[in-house]
């Protein structure tokens, strides 16, 4: 199966991506909607993932890799709800904010401007690669 890309969304005053590169590996836990938790479910080993601070700062600063494709939440009561690890891979050179994301062509159908407030998506390989072309410069 190829490489599928994501977005992750985290507040940065919970868990920035600065803490992912300490803690070298993390269980992305607590996802407590339906949609977002299908896309954790889809993830696989291997698959790229933008890390989105959200709130404060709404911009892309890392890109990171799944390591363990979904499994039961240990943050859950309930069975339906899983988790996924991730590993860092390396900061953005520079953040690319929500603000530039939009003025993008090639970005205006990225779940991100369409569903706000979802916080696993999908992303297109060449959505991908364009945000990681404006975060290399």
């Amino acid at each position: 199966m190829p490489r599928q890309y994501w977005l992750v969304k985290q507040e940065p005053t919970k868990y920035a991506f600065d803490d992912l590169v300490r803690d070298k590996r993390t269980t992305w836990d607590g996802v407590r909607n339906f949609q977002a938790r299908n896309n954790l479910a889809k993830m696989r080993v291997g698959d790229r993932a933008l890390f989105y601070h959200s709130n404060v700062g709404q911009a892309v600063v890392g890109i990171c890799e799944v390591v363990r494709e979904a499994y039961p939440d240990p943050s859950a009561k309930e069975p339906q709800w899983v988790a996924v690890d991730l590993v860092p891979l390396r900061k953005l050179n520079r953040e690319v904010t929500l603000a530039e994301i939009k003025k993008v062509p090639a970005l205006k159908d990225m779940p991100l401007l369409r569903q706000s407030r979802l916080s696993v998506m999908p992303l297109t390989a060449a959505e991908f690669d364009t945000i990681t072309k404006l975060g290399a410069s």
